[in-house]
């Protein structure tokens, strides 16, 4: 039950692009209505929970949501040019990468041979997998540059992620209080990242529904890991990856050569894997 529990995020954050996608309304009324929906949920969480709130927590969690709108706003940018199954597969790659290495040269988290063997082995099967999944093939026009065009937005995505999944560890501030400002600067965040490209539409208020889904998928992070450990429930929730790759596919009906289907369901094996190993790493 603690693993299905823990399975939860993988599904809810699986399944957001897919939401954002068919719902329609581009990157940036996507971007404002998840943030929107995300507000919602966690002032109602905040209602039942009533954590304790100092300026310090108000300020980090401002911060980390503003940093996960830009994150987010870039993934859902990239999408336009890569499509969602070559997009997510290579962002959680390079979130994985990012905060793996972030995590072993700023917190020491691999302090042992076996993690240090683990770590290794997980970036290696994270990278591979990158490359498998963004494969072209040659019989198939595709615009030139949107790959390097995509990857380049990516970057800056994962930039933003990893500042929103780290900045808490940095300052001692705990997930549970951080919620809701995390929320309130997620909105911040998307009304300042998009509002010149006039987002307040209908699609916006529809986008409200991913918002609430990832609201879902965050609160099941913090009670899934007490029970299963951070590092079960860090590695868990990148399961994720398969909802939303092979959603893309066949939900959204973006269309792949047999030579990239294969390149794209042994890369993201090959990324699942990495954080089975990185999880591992984490906790040798």
């Amino acid at each position: 039950m603690d693993i299905l529990l823990a399975l939860i995020p993988a599904l809810c954050w699986g399944s957001l692009v897919l939401f954002n996608v068919k719902l329609g309304g581009g990157p940036y009324s996507q971007t404002l209505g998840t943030t929107l929906g995300a507000l919602i949920f966690s002032a109602v969480i905040f209602l039942f929970v009533q954590p304790e709130i100092d300026t310090k927590i108000f300020v980090i969690g401002v911060i980390s949501g503003l940093f996960w709108t830009l994150g987010q706003r870039n993934q859902l940018k990239s999408i336009e040019h890569m499509g969602v199954s070559k997009t997510m597969p290579i962002s959680t790659g390079m979130q994985l990468v990012s905060t793996a290495l972030f995590g072993m040269i700023v917190f020491g988290e691999w302090s042992t041979a076996v993690s240090i063997l683990f770590g290794c082995l997980a970036l290696v099967c994270i990278i591979v997998g990158i490359v498998l999944t963004s494969l072209k093939d040659n019989t198939v026009e595709e615009k030139p540059g949107e790959l390097k065009k995509g990857i380049g937005i990516l970057i800056v995505s994962t930039i933003g992620y990893l500042v929103y999944v780290v900045i808490a560890q940095l300052t001692g501030v705990d997930g549970w209080s951080a919620l809701f400002p995390q929320a309130i600067g997620m909105v911040i965040g998307g009304v300042l990242l998009t509002y010149k490209h006039k987002p307040f539409n209908k699609y916006a208020l529809k986008n409200i529904i991913p918002g609430v889904v990832w609201a879902v998928g965050n609160l099941f992070l913090f009670l899934s890991q007490p029970k299963v450990g951070v590092a079960t429930s860090f590695s868990l929730s990148q399961m994720g990856i398969i909802i939303s790759t092979f959603g893309g596919i066949l939900i959204l009906g973006e269309k792949k050569t047999k030579r990239q289907m294969i390149g794209i369901v042994i890369g993201s094996a090959l990324i699942i894997i990495g954080a089975v190993f990185l999880g591992l790493a984490k906790a040798s």
